[in-house]
């Protein structure tokens, strides 16, 4: 068969980890090595799409994954990759894995615009079961079905922008053992490789960012702009444990995807994500724990704002005042018996300052202490030499918060933050490298 008449297909899965094991995008990587050994033409990286993290029964980062290839018999690529699916799900645990193929050279809009709405919304599995009915896609599902949502939004993802994350992952005998990486080296690589990669090292705390703590299969992910320098970065990694070997996705992480929509009165649902700009209209309160909440009007209607003691920002906040401008995104939380719907905010964006203002009784220039009110309109007088004055005097008092934008401390960053050296950045570059170098299992 010519190559020309081979098939486009489009496979995208999602929720097949649990809290207790395994990971989407190490099925993924084990569906590639069984392609590339059918000799596979694949048509781009691996994607890697994080969609609305303010979902409550997400595990993790809320990661799907889409592959694109071209095959001379559909059918049978499909068949083994249904079985892997299952063999790879961690069903016993809860996992809800959702499966679904396109055979088609071209992605409707309509997956565009579901995975667009999965960004920030909160879509039901029934709206993904109706939809694939709808748009006669082959789907399969195990559990509630859950993942079919990310499965279509998978697919249907539309790149304005984009990063690159290196995936590398362990051996089985290893799965739920401790990580052992150089801390020294993770260091040495964030400093060699900046600004090509990002979020790898949290120089004030000494902590290591690029691995997770849980029982998956991931030894350490490192996110940058380009393929070529995530291979350079795992090269300067030392570790003394031997892994399987790596894949690097194409994904959205670090865009702040998820946060492009404007919240409004209409779509103020619970565990929306987006932003909004609005004026501060109370004295932020400080509860305990140093968390810090505020109003804010927006469009004629008021909303409490959060920002939370771990993001290393709520400090700022509580120097906003009545009438401050503020641009700020995050997710919508469920109303509480102490609070109605509140935006926990990701980030802070200061537009512009009151002047702060403060009124004060007069002092004696004499005696250089304040003077006491005689009473209502009868001005001031100085207790100790008998001068008066006739009214309060006012002076600018200096603001504590400046007009910027407040990021959250790294350690705090989600997968789709987008951090202060991507500010400004876009990368639409679409050269695929067909050569592999993307993929390795190590001892082959």
């Amino acid at each position: 068969m010519q190559a020309t008449d081979k098939t486009t297909l489009n496979v995208g899965f999602d929720d097949t980890d649990s809290p207790k094991g395994m990971c989407t995008t190490f099925l993924a990587y084990k569906i590639v090595d069984m392609l590339h050994r059918q000799n596979t033409e694949f048509l781009d990286y691996p994607r890697l799409i994080r969609f609305n993290p303010n979902i409550p029964w997400k595990t993790r980062g809320n990661g799907a994954v889409s592959i694109q290839v071209k095959t001379a018999n559909p059918a049978r690529t499909k068949d083994k990759i249904k079985s892997m699916v299952l063999e790879y799900s961690d069903t016993a645990n809860g996992a809800n894995p959702g499966l679904v193929f396109l055979q088609s050279d071209h992605v409707p809009t309509q997956l565009a615009e579901f995975s667009r709405l999965a960004l920030w919304q909160l879509i039901s599995r029934g709206t993904a079961k109706k939809f694939t009915k709808t748009n006669n896609l082959e789907s399969h599902y195990q559990g509630n079905g859950q993942g079919l949502v990310g499965a279509i939004g998978a697919i249907g993802y539309d790149f304005d922008d984009h990063t690159m994350e290196l995936l590398s992952y362990r051996k089985r005998l290893q799965f739920g053992k401790q990580r052992r990486i150089s801390v020294d080296s993770v260091k040495d690589m964030q400093e060699k490789t900046f600004p090509d990669t990002f979020n790898s090292f949290d120089t004030k705390k000494g902590r290591i960012l690029i691995a997770p703590h849980g029982p998956d299969p991931v030894f350490y992910g490192i996110r940058g702009e380009s393929a070529d320098s995530l291979l350079h970065a795992t090269k300067i990694l030392k570790t003394s444990e031997k892994l399987d070997g790596h894949m690097i996705f194409k994904s959205n992480q670090g865009t702040g995807d998820h946060l492009k929509n404007n919240l409004t009165f209409e779509n103020m649902r619970p565990f929306a994500s987006g932003r909004i700009t609005g004026t501060v209209s109370n004295i932020p309160k400080t509860l305990r724990g140093g968390h810090v909440f505020f109003k804010i009007i927006s469009q004629g209607h008021e909303y409490w704002c959060a920002l939370y003691k771990p993001t290393g920002i709520s400090t700022m906040a509580s120097h906003l005042l009545k009438g401050d401008k503020i641009c700020g995104g995050g997710g919508v939380r469920r109303a509480s018996k102490n609070f109605a719907r509140v935006i926990n905010l990701e980030f802070l964006d200061v537009i512009s300052l009151v002047t702060h203002i403060m009124v004060s009784n007069p002092e004696c220039k004499k005696c250089h202490k304040k003077m006491k009110s005689k009473g209502k309109n009868q001005g001031f007088e100085c207790i100790r030499c008998g001068k008066t004055a006739l009214k309060k005097i006012t002076s600018i008092v200096p603001r504590r918060i400046k007009r910027q934008l407040y990021l959250p401390k790294i350690s705090a960053h989600r997968h789709l933050t987008r951090p202060l050296q991507r500010i400004g950045t876009v990368n639409r570059s679409s050269e695929f490298d067909k050569s592999l170098s993307w993929f390795c299992v190590y001892g082959k």
